[in-house]
């Protein structure tokens, strides 16, 4: 498990939201967030730290825009030999250095409830809500919906595209379990299918397994059931008529990268 510790002088969403978006690069099984908003003084930094007692596979995430915190919170995170991350500093340097103007020290100045904003988060709620196949119905209002068998990277793939704020539904295509008819009423171009090698698949079952105290021999990785389950996939995919990516040898973002092309690309054609 890893714990990440988020503290900020807002509400800290901002770096959850990277973290997120960050953990979906790796197969990070177990995460727990501690978050301490509103952080604004030394004293109430301090405290923080004064509760940590244990390091061990933990992170501190900070957006700090007072520069007496953020040196507090360097010399604290040193202190007890903790890593701290400063997901604001270098970005407000590069703004600076680029317009040629002194930053605003507000607290939350960054986090300005704008229509972005709200159409970042309507969309992580959008896929959390609608995730792994919760109510299907989710398909007939999402900018797009992911098919594809278990460990295809469905949910990560659904979270990094929320965060660049489409809408995101996801079903699992399980071979016991009908298509939800919700796919059906729905145009093809907003599907997209995902596979992986039975190979990959095989290997990311076991370490799912083992993760989670079960035996690694279960049905869940047998090859003959990771085939039976791509074959049903493949020919519900066949069957949509929609585009459909090998996952298999690709990051979070290079299939994202190829869904978001995918979509600017249909949003044209409306």
């Amino acid at each position: 498990m890893i714990r990440f510790i988020v503290v900020s002088d807002s509400t800290g969403e901002t770096c959850e939201q990277i973290i997120n978006a960050s953990i979906a690069q790796f197969d990070v099984e177990e995460k727990v967030f501690e978050r301490f908003s509103h952080i604004r003084d030394i004293v109430s930094l301090n405290k923080i730290f004064d509760n940590i007692k244990d390091i061990k596979n933990t992170l501190i995430f900070y957006s700090l825009v007072d520069e007496n915190l953020i040196e507090a919170m360097k010399k604290n995170c040193d202190l007890i030999g903790i890593t701290g991350v400063d997901v604001l500093t270098s970005s407000i340097i590069a703004i600076e250095r680029l317009l040629g103007q002194e930053p605003k020290t507000r607290p939350g100045a960054l986090r300005s409830l704008d229509a972005q904003y709200f159409k970042r988060v309507d969309a992580i709620d959008f896929a959390v809500r609608y995730d792994d196949g919760k109510d299907p119905r989710g398909v007939l209002s999402a900018d797009i919906t992911i098919l594809g068998v278990s460990r295809t990277s469905k949910t990560p793939l659904s979270m990094y595209l929320a965060n660049k704020n489409y809408k995101v539904a996801n079903i699992p295509l399980v071979p016991e379990t009908p298509v939800p008819k919700e796919i059906f009423e729905i145009p093809a171009k907003k599907i997209i299918g995902l596979t992986n090698s039975p190979e990959k698949l095989n290997l990311i079952r076991k370490s799912r397994l083992q993760a989670l105290g079960l035996p690694p021999n279960s049905s869940y990785s047998n090859m003959d059931r990771i085939l039976l389950e791509l074959d049903h996939a493949h020919s519900v995919i066949k069957k949509i008529g929609c585009p459909i990516i090998d996952v298999s040898e690709r990051a979070i973002e290079e299939t994202a990268d190829i869904i978001i092309r995918h979509l600017k690309k249909i949003n044209n054609e409306i």
